[in-house]
């Protein structure tokens, strides 16, 4: 069995290595060490939780271990889809750099510019940043990427789906074309593909699992949930996380449960604080330091629940992690993927929950396709099957009162909504509106009075009053009164088969001249 001692490591990284209690690499790190310390390009694919940072931080250590940082010249550079990697990453280096005098800057968002300038204009030998941030300082001309030596792209799917694809390219024009480079996946889409063969020289591949796998500690599971009213959906699906939280008892030390919007994170971890339960959110509208702080307490124990977005779904590592819950099905299949990798790490027990619900059929399905294996169902906690009379019952009943007396919409929008509320539709229908007359009755008020349109014509105004008159009792009701029953008297008559008065008359004008 490979040891770290048998991959030409520094010496004093393999005493850090040591007194940080490792001994043994994982496959990746066993596969990706030993070509990165020839100089060659690095291509990485793995699950998450395979130990991927540990694979770039120590080959680059070794070879950053002679040499000198210049001003505003970092010698490395690694980036990173998110702030908490990021400073995942900067920790991973404290920690193999403890017998080193390697300098490391980290440029992420919500921290002033001020302090890393500072740290930026005495020299780094290591610059860890997000590429936002990174472009903004070398725009402001506060840093140069020509004495860049190795650069380590980490996460790059994820880089993808944040859209940071066009920025990663320029800052690889940026940097020199003799570089080392190491690009680090758990997935490999089409658009990643392409800039690792714009971008590599010649790699070496090391795939050590099949792309999007779950780890195999992971014990995984779905509740298929559907809401007894679309208004109720919300709430019923908080109450299902609780009772999938209580059925796990002692067993749930703790957990991250992640939502798709960053709205639904803020309302779940107040709901579960209303309930009693330890939780706090993490997205990314949220402060840094507030960000920092959540994290750190989740890590030493004093924080249970962490309810969490995307931003915690990617390369965080919390080794002790005991659940992860889905409580939205994620947009994307591949997020699965790393969400639930944030639970079974490092050789450890874990487990997933998730739930669906009706909408979420396509995405559930896309995940299924793309880990190739049948996720499965478990029962709702608590939940006791109903009767199939009662079931039969609540089937013919409208969803709320409202609903039933809710009158049928004059577009005829509404007309399918609910067959069983129809009947009732139909018995609150004015008479009028339920059958037309046969033969509606002239109004004697209109025979007295005439319509201004027709006064003063003379014989033609006798002729079309007496059309006006047919053309009113063919049209029934629809024309003459509106649908509570009232008089229109301003009727607006087109030019369809009706022969206006003044027309008439002169013709009959002419006819007598």
């Amino acid at each position: 069995m490979t040891k770290f001692s048998d991959l030409n490591l520094d010496p004093k990284v393999l005493k850090a290595i040591a007194e940080a209690g490792y001994e043994t690499p994982t496959p990746i790190q066993a596969g990706a060490i030993p070509p990165a310390l020839m100089g060659r390009d690095v291509l990485g694919i793995a699950q998450t939780g395979t130990g991927k940072t540990a694979s770039f931080t120590l080959p680059m250590i070794t070879m950053l271990a002679k040499g000198r940082a210049r001003a505003r010249m970092p010698r490395s550079l690694v980036l990173c889809p998110t702030r908490e990697l990021a400073a995942q990453v900067a920790e991973n280096f404290d920690t193999y750099t403890k017998h080193l005098k390697l300098t490391k800057a980290l440029l992420i968002g919500g921290v002033s510019f001020k302090e890393q300038d500072q740290l930026i204009d005495r020299g780094v030998d290591v610059l860890i940043a997000t590429p936002g941030r990174l472009l903004d300082h070398f725009e402001r001309g506060k840093l140069l990427l020509t004495g860049v030596q190795i650069m380590v792209v980490d996460e790059a799917d994820r880089m993808l789906d944040m859209g940071f694809i066009p920025d990663i390219e320029r800052i690889f024009n940026l940097t020199p074309f003799t570089r080392q480079t190491l690009f680090f996946s758990a997935t490999m889409a089409p658009e990643i593909e392409r800039i690792t063969n714009t971008f590599l020289s010649a790699p070496e591949r090391i795939e050590v699992a099949r792309q999007a796998t779950a780890s195999e500690n992971i014990t995984q599971g779905v509740v298929i949930f559907k809401p007894s009213r679309r208004d109720r959906e919300a709430s019923e699906k908080r109450a299902l996380l609780r009772a999938l939280i209580e059925s796990e008892g002692a067993a749930c030390k703790n957990a991250i449960i992640f939502c798709n919007r960053k709205t639904d994170v803020d309302i779940c971890a107040k709901s579960l604080k209303k309930y009693g339960y330890d939780a706090a959110p993490i997205h990314g509208d949220l402060d840094q330091s507030q960000r920092m702080k959540t994290l750190d307490q989740f890590r030493d124990g004093s924080l249970r629940f962490l309810c969490a977005s995307d931003v915690a779904a990617r390369g965080l590592d919390i080794p002790n992690v005991s659940h992860v819950f889905n409580f939205d099905v994620p947009s994307h299949a591949e997020d699965y993927v790393h969400r639930i990798g944030r639970t079974g790490r490092a050789g450890r027990k874990g487990t997933a929950f998730m739930i669906s619900a009706p909408h979420d059929e396509k995405n559930f399905a896309a995940i299924e396709a793309l880990v190739q294996t049948q996720i499965p169902r478990i029962a709702i906690p608590g939940a006791q099957p109903e009767p199939a009379a009662a079931q039969d019952a609540d089937a013919n009943q409208p969803d709320s009162p409202r609903e039933a007396r809710k009158p049928r919409s004059r577009g005829g929008r509404g007309r399918n909504r609910d067959e069983a509320a129809k009947p009732q539709v139909q018995d609150t229908a004015p008479p009028a509106m339920a059958q037309a007359p046969a033969q509606p009755q002239p109004d004697p008020e209109a025979e007295a009075k005439p319509h201004p349109r027709h006064s003063e014509r003379g014989h033609a105004d006798k002729n079309n009053r007496g059309r006006d008159r047919g053309e009113r009792s063919d049209r029934g009701d629809r024309g003459e009164r509106d649908v509570r029953g009232r008089r229109d008297d301003h009727k607006i008559v087109g030019m369809g088969d009706h022969l206006p008065g003044f027309i008439a008359l002169s013709f009959d004008q002419r006819r007598t001249g």
